[in-house]
């Protein structure tokens, strides 16, 4: 189901739903309406343009009918993964290509962008909580009174809470307390991990190495080997773990060269298998080439 047909769906039961308040079946179609929501409709897009302007009506709808089901995992994950990709893609992208033009209006789009990945992060937190009570107060414990554990149905839900975490964290280097954060969301990251490694075609092996190529003490060499099964994991039909990697193992290294080949890759294999995150991912691998000068 694509996004329109799915904000038909949620539009033509808006009606049933005032007729039927405080009705015995209204959860029931919440219900039916939030699975709905969640079936994937953007990832087959590959115009970049058209899913922006798509994506904040989806956005919306979506998140209306999560705060009236909560504890929905998989409409959960649509609204957390939704709002996580449109910061990145949408508003801190750009906020990274204003940056040397407009300092000031490309940290106004960074706290745009930080609001955005909280609220991913808030929608899906509180998902995992209902899901599992307790869940944040034993994330958040240096030793939990109890071994905290995922089902499968939450990975993808845990997944989008530690990437939106790390979105808030990237963009918060100057608030020491949301720096402090950092260790419990890659706790969350690891918990998603040893629960399903290969979750999102490599997405979540990414994400481990992003996270502990920018931990301080983090080993580069674990991290690229988590950049390394990532891009095992989805069979050579991602770009995103050649960027990560380009961005987090070459600059951490200084390595010009490499930073340049892994960019190429990610761009090639855009080519080759278009849809929307790999067009995402070709437009910034195309940016960080042309900035290649200044950034080594």
């Amino acid at each position: 189901m694509d996004i329109f047909r799915q904000a038909i769906v949620l539009c033509s039961t808006v009606l049933a739903l005032n007729a039927l308040s405080g009705c015995a079946v209204r959860p029931l179609v919440l219900n039916h309406v939030a699975d709905a929501l969640a079936m994937p409709g953007q990832d087959l897009e590959d115009d970049i343009h058209l899913a922006r302007e798509a994506s904040a009506f989806y956005l919306k709808l979506s998140e209306s009918v999560l705060r009236e089901t909560p504890g929905n995992l998989k409409l959960a994950e649509s609204v957390a993964s939704g709002f996580t990709q449109y910061a990145y893609a949408f508003v801190s992208f750009e906020a990274d290509q204003l940056q040397s033009k407009d300092a000031k209006a490309a940290q106004r789009m960074k706290e745009r962008a930080a609001r955005l990945y909280a609220r991913a992060h808030g929608h899906a937190m509180t998902a995992l909580e209902k899901t599992t009570p307790g869940f944040t107060k034993a994330l958040m414990q240096a030793e939990p009174s109890r071994a905290l554990r995922l089902s499968d149905a939450q990975v993808g839900v845990a997944y989008w809470a530690a990437a939106s975490w790390g979105g808030v964290i990237s963009l918060s280097k100057d608030n020491p307390d949301k720096v402090a954060d950092l260790p419990a969301a890659m706790k969350l990251a690891k918990l998603a991990w040893d629960t399903k490694p290969d979750h999102g075609f490599g997405s979540l092996s990414s994400l481990m190495g992003t996270f502990e190529a920018a931990s301080p003490g983090g080993s580069l060499a674990l991290a690229e080997t988590y950049f390394d099964q990532a891009i095992a994991q989805s069979q050579g039909q991602s770009a995103g773990p050649w960027v990560a990697k380009a961005e987090s193992i070459a600059m951490a290294k200084n390595d010009s060269k490499s930073f340049e080949r892994w960019l190429k890759e990610a761009i090639r294999i855009s080519d080759a298998h278009r849809n929307l995150e790999n067009e995402v991912m070709r437009s910034r691998a195309e940016w960080l080439l042309d900035m290649i000068d200044d950034l080594f």
